[in-house]
């Protein structure tokens, strides 16, 4: 409605009042402030043109001046945001003053108006006291304009859900009981598009293939079943789709996440739309559940680990296996293979049972690495463990990845009582094998170069190498062939001379093992030590060549057999050598052990034991591999009175500083009252140099 002005002639209105909402003065007389009845009347008609209001033209202008008062009221008030100008807002709303510029014209009429109200000049900075006003009146507006709107949508949709309820809800129960029938059914279930990519499968039929309901989701229903079954399934759906059969009963076989394939019934189904079109599949998988679930049990026990729940050994191989078939030839597939470092140590101080707790967390710490990653971590040994990464475009580098896992170890692990324990592995990687590589061969080059990098010590790693690989697989067949060769009688005891430097007299005679290997010729000393103590055979072969030793002594000279680390720690050696020199009646000071000064400086097993007690019965020792830092403090330690020049400082004799170095050692180690050996004496030249430099044996081609 339209609620015309009060006559007189305080203002009158322009005839385009009802779209620019402008007054001006009368040419009666000047313009005088209005009064409050009198915005209230203009307010009251500017706003009713904007709007229709149910109401009569008394009510209107009662209405408009109630919420002028407040207005008033909350310009004259002292609260920084006034409750009153609020409530005016929200009562224009009810009185239904929402066209569309019902608000503008309000904010218009009062911001002018205001200002020039006597009754308000008293308040202090009126214009931002009228602003701050108007925005509350605002605010109170749109929010109760916003919850009349909500309300109506309300009411709206409740009528619609009324007018719904009653259609949907057979639909609801419906949908309830095919849910029910899906969830709760022994029978798998998969509901599939018509091209077989899985949308929704029930917890029975996750179940049959041992993995999670999630993982299935997005996957092809022919990637499920057995390779050489899947173009049966295929076909079966097929002719359904096609009208040429109207049911589909088939026995296939589905595959396990381990690979293990398991006999089930598939039945099947076309879900069409009213028009006839196919939409989905519906396909009901029955196994034979009791003989199905022991067989998937049965796989499982015996492809993973039953501590760590990784898979073992023949899983990974397996999967390797498949992983290289389907590697993607630009990046190809990435093998870590880790071992902890001194496992047996932290084992044998925390104990059985917090041990294993470490094994599993370092396995989760595995997982955790390669998270981001189509990639496998299994458990391939007592504490070595197999991470197989297969490469896409976004795959960190083999540095990177190995960064990670070493991060991840050295982050601290608190088990029972509170012990924070750390660990560190050393890791040997095969980097894009060849795609033809047998599992087993992958494996064992992988081991090969873990084997390498732990040769370097603690945390290290090592990339494969084709060439080093090809020599260490070469030299590891041949120390695995070693104790054969034994047995055969081609490996033999041979002799050499010990000489004084200063007038070439014998100092001794020294036992060095040979090997006359059929094909690859004469094998010396230090190569057959070498693989005698990485197979395990030094034990048994050191004593057998200490007793040859023994038996070809004369009895004049010393007899001077060496040892190596395990030798010399070995708690059985003194016993052994007591048995050796009653059996062939030689003078225990006849007999000289060497004992590597590395082990006897780390006090390694029972080797410092071993020395006094040897000195007890009168058999004299010598170290070797003499001249690493605190090896002369061992003198004064342990009853040694002949060192042995370790060869790396030997060969380096030409060097300013080595050679000075040399000679300081060589003199010191004589003022301790030691004998110096020097060794690979092989000219007039060598023996020379090492007789200025106050060595008082030597040893080598040189002296035959």
């Amino acid at each position: 409605m339209t609620v015309p002005l009060p006559s007189g002639d305080e203002f009158s209105v322009s005839p385009d009042a009802t779209k620019r909402t402008s007054f001006s003065a009368s040419p009666k007389r000047k313009s005088a402030a209005p009064t409050r009845a009198t915005l209230a009347r203009k307010w009251a008609y500017l706003v009713t043109s904007t709007a229709y209001l149910p109401y009569t033209h008394a009510q209107v202008e009662e209405h408009f001046a109630a919420l002028l008062d407040e207005v008033f009221a909350a310009v004259l008030s002292e609260d920084a945001e006034p409750a009153q100008a609020t409530e005016a807002g929200a009562r224009l709303v009810a009185l239904r003053c929402v066209g569309p510029e019902s608000l503008r014209r309000t904010m218009d009429v009062l911001g002018k108006g205001l200002l020039h109200e006597p009754e308000l000049r008293s308040v202090k900075s009126l214009p931002e006291r009228v602003l701050q006003v108007i925005g509350a009146l605002a605010s109170g507006y749109g929010e109760a304009l916003r919850e009349s709107i909500q309300t109506q949508q309300e009411d709206l949709s409740r009528t619609l859900v009324t007018l719904e309820r009653e259609t949907r809800r057979e639909l609801v129960l419906t949908q309830a009981r095919f849910d029910q029938l899906f969830t709760g059914s022994a029978t798998g279930v998969a509901v599939t598009r018509v091209d077989g990519r899985v949308q929704r499968v029930n917890p029975a039929f996750a179940e049959m293939l041992n993995r999670p309901v999630a993982d299935l989701i997005g996957l092809n229903l022919y990637e499920l079943v057995h390779p050489d079954d899947a173009d049966g399934l295929r076909e079966g759906y097929r002719k359904l789709l096609d009208g040429t059969s109207q049911r589909l009963a088939l026995s296939r076989r589905l595959v396990t996440e381990d690979e293990e394939p398991t006999w089930a019934g598939f039945t099947g189904a076309v879900i069409r739309d009213p028009a006839g079109e196919a939409r989905q599949l519906i396909t009901l998988v029955d196994g034979d559940t009791d003989i199905s679930l022991l067989q998937r049990q049965l796989n499982r026990q015996s492809l993973h680990d039953p501590l760590t729940g990784l898979p073992n050994r023949q899983c990974f191989g397996t999967r390797l296996e498949r992983a290289l078939g389907h590697a993607d030839p630009s990046f190809g597939v990435t093998v870590y293979h880790l071992d902890l470092d001194n496992f047996s140590l932290i084992a044998g101080g925390l104990g059985q049972k917090q041990s294993d707790d470490l094994l599993k967390n370092v396995a989760g710490k595995l997982r955790a690495v390669v998270g981001g990653e189509d990639a496998l971590v299994a458990r391939i040994g007592g504490d070595e463990f197999g991470i197989l990464i297969q490469n896409t475009a976004g795959s960190p580098d083999v540095a990177t990845v190995i960064g990670m896992i070493n991060q991840e170890l050295s982050e601290p692990v608190y088990l029972e009582g509170g012990r924070g324990v750390a660990v560190s592995a050393c890791v040997g990687v095969v980097h894009r094998p060849p795609k033809d590589i047998e599992p087993n061969e992958l494996l064992r080059v992988s081991g090969m170069t873990l084997r390498r990098a732990q040769a370097n010590g603690y945390r290290q790693w090592a990339l494969s190498d084709s060439v080093l690989d090809t020599r260490e697989r070469h030299e590891f067949g041949l120390a695995v062939s070693m104790a054969g060769a034994w047995e055969t009688g081609e490996v033999e005891v041979r002799f050499r001379p010990l000489t004084w430097l200063a007038d070439s007299r014998p100092a001794g005679i020294e036992a060095r093992l040979v090997w006359n290997h059929s094909r690859h010729g004469r094998i010396g000393h230090d190569t057959c030590v070498r693989f005698a103590d990485e197979t395990g055979l030094i034990v048994p072969l050191g004593e057998w060549l200490i007793r040859t030793a023994c038996e070809e002594s004369d009895d004049r000279l010393p007899m001077v057999v060496g040892l190596t680390p395990h030798q010399a720690a070995d708690p059985d050696l003194v016993g052994s050598v007591r048995n050796v020199l009653t059996a062939t009646g030689l003078g225990p000071s006849r007999l000289r052990l060497g004992f590597p000064a590395g082990a006897v400086h780390a006090d390694l097993g029972e080797t410092v034991d071993n020395l006094h007690l040897l000195a007890e019965i009168g058999v004299d020792a010598e170290l070797q591999d003499f001249g690493a830092a605190g090896d002369v403090v061992c003198l004064a330690d342990v009853p040694v009175r002949t060192v042995r020049i370790a060869p790396r400082l030997a060969e380096r004799r030409t060097e300013p500083l080595a050679e000075r170095s040399l000679r300081n050692l060589i003199e010191t180690a004589t003022m301790a009252g030691a004998t110096v050996i020097a060794d690979g004496i092989d000219s007039t030249g060598d023996a020379g140099w090492w007789r200025s430099a106050g060595a008082h044996i030597g040893a080598g081609r040189y002296f035959g």
